[in-house]
Formats: C-alpha cells, sequence, structure tokens
C-alpha cells in the first residue's frame, strides 16, 4: 500500500481514499494531492496580516487556501477549510484554479499594491506540489512568494519548495512536546527542524499563540526564546517572534481568552533575548 511522505504520520492510504490530512490520495498506485488548485480561499491581504513584520511592511500579497490540514488543533480559527466536516466536504466542490490562473490574478493585482502570493488559510504543505508550480511560475514573472504553515512536513517536501519561496511564518505553537503531542496529535521535533532548515533559506517569522493554562508560562516562552536567538546567532539571520492572544473558538470554548497582561508580560520575557517581538491580537 503507498505510503505518503509529506509528514511524521506516513499514512498508509489506499485507491481513491484520503490520509490523515483529509487532502492527500491514491491514484493508480501513487499518491497525490487530492485538494491540488482546489482553492477555498482567495483575499488580497496586507502582508502585516500573515503575520509578517519585517517582510515587504505596507504592501498586500494575494492569499490563497484550499482545504485540509496535518494537525488538530483544537483552537483552530480557519476550522471550516482545515479539519472540520465541512473542511472534508470542500474535496467535491472547491473550485480549481491552474497555477498560470493564479500567477496571472497575482500580476494583474501589482497596481494594488500586490507583490506576489501567500500560500496560507489551511496548511498549504499538504498540497506541496501545487505551492512548488504555482511558486515557480511566480518567481519567475518577478512576484514574491510567502507560506504561511505549521512547519510539520519532511525535509523532501521542504526541499521541493525552498527555491523558490522568499518568506515564511511559521506557527511554533508551543515549546514543549507534550502540548503538540496532547493538544494537535503533532510532532514538535519535526516542526522545530523544519524552522532551522527553513531559516537558513529565507526570511522567517515566527508565531506562537498564547493559550491560558496550556503555554503561557513565563518559563516556557524563555525557553522558546532562546532556543530561537541561538538560531539567529548560528545563521547570522534575525528571526521576529509573534506573540498572538488567543479567542475561545471551534473545540476549545472553555477557556477565556488570554488575558492581554499576560500577553504584554510575555513580550517582555522575549525581548530579554530578542530584538524584534511583536504582539497580535490585543
Amino acid at each position: 500500500m503507498p505510503v505518503c511522505d509529506v509528514c511524521f504520520r506516513n499514512c498508509k492510504i489506499e485507491e481513491n481514499s484520503t490520509g490523515f490530512c483529509g487532502a492527500r490520495t491514491c491514484r493508480e498506485g501513487k499518491v497525490v494531492a487530492a485538494n491540488y488548485g482546489k482553492l477555498t480561499s482567495i483575499a488580497l491581504d496586507p502582508i502585516e496580516k500573515k503575520p509578517l513584520k519585517m517582510f515587504h511592511p505596507g504592501t498586500k500579497v494575494l492569499s490563497i487556501g484550499s482545504y485540509g490540514c496535518n494537525l488538530r488543533c483544537p483552537f483552530c480559527q480557519n476550522y471550516s477549510i482545515s479539519w472540520s466536516q465541512k473542511a472534508f466536504d470542500y474535496k467535491d466542490r472547491a473550485e480549481f484554479y491552474p497555477p498560470e490562473e493564479i500567477v496571472h490574478s497575482a500580476l494583474s493585482l501589482r497596481s494594488r499594491g500586490n507583490i506576489g502570493i501567500a500560500f496560507t488559510y489551511n496548511e498549504p504543505l499538504i498540497g506541496y506540489e501545487f505551492v512548488r508550480d504555482t511558486a515557480k511560475l511566480a518567481k519567475e514573472a518577478g512576484l514574491q512568494n510567502v507560506l504561511v504553515t505549521n512547519g510539520t512536513a519532511t525535509q523532501k517536501v521542504l526541499n521541493e519548495i525552498l527555491p523558490y519561496i522568499d518568506a515564511m511564518n511559521i506557527d511554533l505553537k508551543a515549546f514543549t512536546g507534550s502540548f503538540y503531542k496532547n493538544l494537535l496529535d503533532g510532532d514538535f521535533q519535526m516542526v522545530k527542524d523544519f524552522i532551522i532548515d527553513a531559516v537558513q533559506s529565507c526570511h522567517v517569522e515566527l508565531t506562537t499563540l498564547i493559550i491560558p493554562g496550556e503555554n503561557d508560562s513565563e518559563e516556557e516562552l524563555c525557553e522558546l526564546s532562546a532556543w530561537v536567538v541561538a538560531l539567529e546567532n548560528q545563521f547570522n539571520k534575525k528571526i521576529p517572534l509573534h506573540i498572538t492572544r488567543f479567542f475561545p473558538t471551534f473545540k476549545l470554548t472553555d477557556k477565556e481568552p488570554t488575558p492581554i497582561s499576560t500577553i504584554l508580560r510575555l513580550v517582555e520575557v522575549a525581548k530579554e533575548h530578542l530584538d524584534f517581538v511583536f504582539s497580535g491580537n490585543v
């Protein structure tokens, strides 16, 4: 049975069925992206919304998303296209857009401040083939390519896309393996390895959503920041960190919104290590 090699799950996928992410399938004995070119969301967004604070600030980027995700964040803000039942229903009704059409649209929006294409909203790397093909054409057309990702992907996937990606915002959702395992059904080490490789090749900014009682301790934020500054020193690059406020949503509605005071306190903790720390949703 064919095995998907996009992430740590290594799903064995039977013919015409789908893997854990809901977006990869098996056709004629080969694992492919069922969501290739199938878009659920298209918008011209400020680059700061990705969020990217230190990559062409003041510009806009054509943002596109498909469906499916390989994590199970109970606080997902884009659950309707990521991993709810509604998201998985998109496989039959999402509209197909070929890479050439996306690039043409991005070029036509240059007069409105557009600098390129952002692959975002759901997890784009579960359909990395579409990211690769579209970003390659965009790069040839002189456009910038942005990736907003959870960083849960293999070295093979990263190698396929890195030549064409100019900037990433990567979710570093916490700094403990237990958070990734118990809350997200994810792989903490894979995300760290992904970040290390990405930092060496393009502009990277990180985002951590602070959830009360889960990842909001000063000790954890201090460890996270120390790890990031070690990467900065190793690769001689600055890595901005976004510390973002949580609001109850989806399957995590039993918690209160993160107090603004907590966000501001953790920003100061991070600034003891890092030069560029930004608060979000405050």
